[in-house]
């Protein structure tokens, strides 16, 4: 792999050998990173990219569209037999672009939109004033108990029917417990809303069916294809039967343009894999290290917003340690540890600073990390903590991360040359 790259582009080749020994000895625990299997990284850069296609199956705008006619019609298939849905799209480029197809199909400017405040778990494309959907849509936010710090559902109820809105949203990059999406799906209907689940965090955890999953209760559920589910940057959306022929108009011409057809390649090694037993296993142990490392970090004074988590990551409030996000992020990161800093809900920090950071499990549990190293990183995370300006100390814990993660490659028996 990279051989040509090598022959023909040394300073590049150099920049990709430097990526790829960071993530060979690095623990990372970023929530929204995964480690793609070496199909996936094969076929996103297969023969398909040469290739230039719009419109769908039996309705192409360019000539010679018979063979990814039969991969676009494996990849659907295959995804709605993996999750269950009706319907699915799986043109998106990404998780953004997937809510995006979805709001060019059923939102014209200035319809109301109910989504997850940012600061509490939302993401950027639910109405962030620094997205600039906001500009184009109105929005309102329902949030989390102040106490318990998970969904407030009796508040959004009673928004909802003040509010009106034509698209409610669950679904969230930073909130750690399960969504009754039963509950939220009944009070769309009552007030005459259509009701999307972003569900780019949780898919992979949906697909090996170890967490609820959403597909039945919501008109739509939007998706990247990485982050748990371990597979190629790009995105797919699911829907109802019913709305099946206005979400295709609205993706294509509505919202994209032509096909990213190596990663659709991707995509469907990705729905197979994602049905299997191995997987499954894996997104197991992602929940059972999340808790593991939720429980740790508690019994080193560390307070865990909302008191744990049901999934596969954990927000961490850093008050109790004196120190912010923006440092523990930082100091992390010297020894070899990656995670992220984040708002914590009702944070009085800046964004830039917060008091808390994000913890996500896929990451290492796919490298084979279990309870006894995930324990050994929640301790190497005290020490760090305790001595954030100590260069000793985080020099000390720099070995000892690197020896950890020196048991399990990132890539066994894989040549990258």
């Amino acid at each position: 792999m990279l051989k040509a790259t090598k022959q023909t582009d040394m300073e590049l080749y150099g920049i990709v050998q430097e990526e790829l020994k960071r993530q060979e000895h690095n623990i990372e625990m970023i929530a929204s990173e995964s480690t793609v299997p070496i199909p996936v990284m094969e076929l996103s850069g297969s023969i398909f990219i040469n290739k230039t296609l719009e419109g769908y199956p039996g309705a192409r705008f360019q000539a010679g569209s018979d063979i990814a006619d039969k991969l676009e019609i494996l990849a659907i298939e295959r995804g709605k037999k993996l999750y269950g849905a009706e319907h699915a799209n799986i043109q998106p480029y990404s998780g953004t672009t997937a809510n995006y197809c979805v709001y060019a199909s059923f939102l014209k400017p200035g319809d109301k939109i109910l989504s997850m405040r940012l600061d509490q778990g939302g993401h950027l494309t639910h109405g962030s004033p620094a997205n600039w959907l906001s500009k184009v849509y109105e929005y309102e936010f329902y949030g989390v108990c102040p106490k318990e710090e998970v969904i407030d559902y009796a508040a959004l109820e009673t928004h909802a029917k003040t509010f009106k809105p034509r698209l409610i949203i669950a679904g969230a990059s930073s909130y750690p417990r399960l969504i009754d999406y039963e509950k939220i799906a009944a009070i769309a209907k009552e007030v005459g809303a259509l009701f999307m689940v972003d569900m780019a965090h949780l898919s992979g955890l949906v697909a090996a069916k170890v967490i609820p999953s959403p597909i039945p209760y919501a008109d739509f559920a939007t998706s990247s294809t990485s982050k748990t589910f371990c597979g190629p940057r790009s995105g797919m959306v699911f829907s109802k039967s019913e709305h099946a022929k206005k979400l295709d108009r609205g993706a294509f011409p509505g919202c994209l343009g032509s096909l990213h057809l190596q990663s659709m390649a991707a995509k469907a090694w990705s729905f197979s894999y994602a049905g299997s037993e191995e997987f499954k296993k894996i997104m197991e142990q992602v929940l059972v290290n999340a808790k593991i490392m939720a429980e740790q970090l508690q019994n080193h004074g560390f307070r865990i917003v909302s008191g744990g988590t049901d999934t596969h990551l954990l927000v961490v409030d850093l008050r109790s340690k004196n120190i912010t996000g923006h440092d523990f992020q930082h100091a992390l990161d010297s020894v070899g540890i990656t995670v992220n800093k984040n708002m914590i809900p009702f944070d009085t920090e800046k964004p830039t600073i917060t008091s808390g950071v994000r913890i996500g499990l896929t990451s290492t549990t796919q490298r084979g990390l279990k309870v006894p190293e995930i324990t050994e990183i929640a301790e190497i995370m005290n020490e760090v903590a305790s001595n954030i300006a100590d260069t000793e100390v985080l020099e000390r814990n720099k070995k000892r991360a690197a020896a950890l993660i020196s048991n399990f490659p990132l890539y066994p028996g894989e040549t990258f040359m």
